[in-house]
């Protein structure tokens, strides 16, 4: 089992207001609108060196959502930021009807998605995100794995045209993938070779599926692990070849395991080779108040859920 040593843990969404300032460096057109919560989406940098592109719309996500619409048609680049809950849920209808709809070149960037926004409990978290997303026409969903990743991400889809959903979370994470690393959209990112069991992980899970991995190596299972950071669109040839050679998968995500990552793989596989698939991710549950590493053992997020789920993956390959 490759290694994945770190020195340093940091928070995903300062990945994104990184990615957001060196993005708006590059590029005139790239303007921000924010839902009163500048602090929180670590966008106070962009503001602050480039106040006439930056709109603070107060809470009032679904007009947010408007203005970010009609200023691509002036050619610019607009990058939505408030909670996941608020990004999706609040503002479905104009998202659906404004921007994947119209095909508009916006780029919707939520934070604090999952249980492990803690304790502002089930009305804050949103576990079914990424589902809603990757259900609308033309919408590119993207959930990265840590600081570095969600900076290269927010810079990509600067450059990528179409309407994104870019997740990232607020606790903070180890950063264990390279500063330069170029991001491609829908091109999964291979952590570990192993002819076992396939995990396929996402967002926060992906720290957790490489514990797991070395647990797993210690019980002399070889796990691959690959990172999907794009949900939408799928790089199905990494996952067909993977369990091609495994026979078996394990998803792992903090998202409902219904609309999202596992599903997502369980319909390609169903569809192009029917083996065994175990899911990692929160069942039919809402959230609540609790502390991150709480919760995410609670809702089974951990990397032990996913060494069982790998084990049950393999058990019933053999049936």
């Amino acid at each position: 089992m490759k290694k994945y040593p770190f020195t340093e843990k940091k928070d995903t969404r300062s990945g994104f207001g990184a990615g957001l300032l060196e993005a708006g460096r590059r590029n005139p057109n790239v303007v921000a609108l924010c839902a009163d919560l500048t602090g929180s989406l670590k966008m106070g940098d962009f503001q602050k060196e480039f106040p006439d592109r930056f709109f603070q719309t107060g809470i009032a996500e679904a007009n947010m959502m408007g203005l970010a619409a009609g200023l691509t048609i002036g050619g610019k680049i607009p990058f939505t930021g408030t909670f996941a809950n608020f990004s999706t849920g609040r503002v479905y209808d104009q998202i659906r009807q404004s921007v994947a709809y119209s095909g508009k070149n916006v780029k919707i960037c939520a934070s604090h998605a999952g249980v492990t926004l803690g304790e502002d409990g089930a009305t804050h978290q949103i576990l079914e995100d990424m589902g809603m997303m990757r259900m609308l026409p033309h919408m590119t969903v993207i959930n990265p794995c840590d600081y570095n990743q969600t900076k290269a991400a927010t810079l990509a889809i600067a450059d990528y045209h179409g309407p994104v959903y870019l997740r990232f979370g607020r606790p903070v994470v180890p950063i264990f993938t390279p500063a330069d690393q170029v991001f491609e959209v829908g091109k999964a990112v291979l952590f570990n070779e192993g002819a076992d069991v396939s995990i396929f992980c996402t967002g926060h899970l992906v720290w957790e599926a490489i514990q797991a991995g070395e647990m797993l190596a210690e019980q002399g299972i070889e796990a691959e692990i690959i990172n999907l950071h794009t949900i939408k669109p799928l790089d199905e040839a990494a996952i067909l070849t993977s369990v091609m050679k495994t026979r078996c998968a394990v998803t792992a995500e903090e998202h409902q395991i219904y609309g999202g990552l596992g599903d997502a793989v369980a319909s390609l596989l169903a569809r192009n080779l029917p083996l065994p698939v175990e899911m990692v991710g929160v069942r039919d549950r809402f959230g609540e108040s609790g502390t991150p590493e709480a919760l995410m053992v609670k809702y089974g997020l951990k990397a032990q859920n996913v060494v069982e789920a790998a084990k049950s993956a393999i058990r019933r390959k053999g049936r």
